[in-house]
């Protein structure tokens, strides 16, 4: 069997990509990537568990975020090669099903997110459009969007950082009309802003696990800083411009989802806020209620079906790559003669995202998901950081202070364990899908195996 999911050596260069990306433009593309579905459509989820205090989930999310995002910048600017997370595990591990694992695990993430995304547009869809779509129409607008996402991912988009630029200010746009609104609200005395440093949990029990439960939840908002790694053959000087452009977009980020968080609970109460997947349009209607609503349902589907894309994009062809590799079966790997683009992958991953929609629950439990995948790669991959430590290589790299990889893996870990009130759901779809990728690896071990004692 092949093992080429084992990324090329330092010596073995198969051509280099074109360096098009400085510092300006790296910083738009991570601001860019973490934006999106995470704040527009868990907000109000968020408050439901802590009530007022909904800053503080995203506040903690953030500072675990920036500690693996160092082990992140010490791999980047050591290894500055576009295979992220895989590389660095078979690098530090050597063990080709575990390299395999995180990268379907990455692969999965997307599925999940871009099906989070989709539930948040045909909830966003049917609010502005004031339709009452009933139970089962919001699932069935979502299909339909995956579709249509399907349709553009097959027909093949040309992804250019002058896109990149532009969604990023649309979504940025939604975000500081927040904001905007909400200091307006708090210098003319509207509102009520002693709101966010009210602690109201659900059931009415302790401080800690229901702030430790709400922040899984926040960190879906802080994911998408780790694709930037994929960038660094594309950037000029990698190893010099990636630890103060990674860590600036991170520490923009964070402030951004504080203040709206703030401005969202100033102008609507937590429990009303945790009603429906829609939190940021009832922030619109109750702090500028002559705002049209219509248009900031259309930034926020803007911003939400930009990350289902991106995230169909990648998960589709990180299966395809994967197939190539010889680690998926072949038929994975087909490439339309007409469009160029990997169609038995892209409705592969589209029927998985239709089967997350239908029948694995609503944006709580899809986001969720998505961070619990994330947040067990991370913990790998800040482990690896430290088993790397051995390997030195000729050029000056970042190097994060030992205790922050070692917090990163212990906090990763904890977020990710049962003991958070993490949704049982959340581990059964993660599960169910982990399954399923080592079914079909297990499938091709199998047939290379036979192909090689025939030949």
């Amino acid at each position: 069997m092949k093992n080429t999911i084992e990324p090329t050596g330092d010596d073995e260069e198969r051509g280099e990509l074109k360096r098009v990306m400085g510092p300006g433009l790296l910083l738009l593309f991570i601001v860019g990537d973490v934006l999106g579905t995470g704040i527009y459509a868990l907000t109000g989820q968020v408050a439901a568990e802590v009530g007022g205090v909904v800053w503080l989930p995203f506040l903690i999310a953030f500072v675990v975020a920036l500690l693996t995002a160092c082990s992140y910048l010490e791999l980047v600017t050591k290894y500055p090669k576009a295979a992220g997370a895989a590389l660095y595990t078979h690098k530090a591990f050597g063990i080709h099903f575990v390299t395999f694992l995180v990268a379907f695990a990455v692969m999965s993430s997307g599925i999940t997110s871009a099906a989070t995304a989709s539930r948040a547009f045909a909830a966003n869809f049917s609010t502005s459009l004031g339709l009452d779509v009933g139970s089962f129409g919001v699932p069935l607008i979502a299909v339909g969007f995956i579709a249509l996402v399907a349709a553009i991912n097959f027909r093949g988009v040309g992804e250019s950082v002058k896109l990149n630029v532009l969604l990023t200010v649309v979504e940025l746009t939604g975000l500081l009309l927040i904001i905007g609104i909400g200091l307006w609200a708090i210098a003319g005395g509207q509102g009520d802003v002693s709101r966010a440093w009210t602690f109201e949990a659900p059931e009415g029990g302790g401080t800690f696990w229901p702030v430790v439960a709400a922040t899984t939840l926040a960190f879906f908002a802080m994911v998408g800083f780790e694709d930037s790694v994929n960038m660094a053959e594309e950037c000029k000087k990698p190893s010099k411009i990636f630890p103060k452009v990674l860590l600036g977009g991170l520490a923009i980020t964070g402030t951004i989802y504080v203040l709206v968080a703030i401005s969202a609970i100033t102008l609507v109460p937590a429990a009303e806020l945790g009603e429906g997947e829609t939190p940021l349009l009832k922030v619109i209607q109750a702090g500028a209620p002559a705002f049209p609503v219509g248009v900031f349902a259309v930034i926020t589907m803007f911003a939400v079906a930009n990350s289902a894309l991106i995230n169909m994009m990648m998960a589709s062809r990180l299966l395809y790559g994967m197939s190539r590799e010889g680690v998926l079966p072949a038929s994975l790997g087909k490439v339309h003669s007409a469009r160029r683009t990997p169609y038995i992958a892209i409705i592969f991953t589209s029927l998985l995202a239709v089967a997350l929609i239908l029948f694995a629950g609503g944006v709580k439990e899809l986001g969720g998901t998505t961070a619990l995948l994330l947040l067990c790669v991370f913990a790998i991959v800040n482990v690896a950081v430290l088993i790397l430590r051995k390997d030195k290589v000729s050029h000056k790299h970042f190097r994060t202070p030992t205790i922050l990889p070692v917090l990163g893996a212990l906090t990763c870990a904890f977020f990710a364990g049962p003991w958070t009130g993490r949704d049982p759901i959340q581990y059964v779809i993660a599960g169910c899908l982990l399954v399923l990728g080592t079914v079909l690896w297990l499938a091709t071990v199998q047939f290379m195996r036979t192909a090689s004692q025939s030949a």
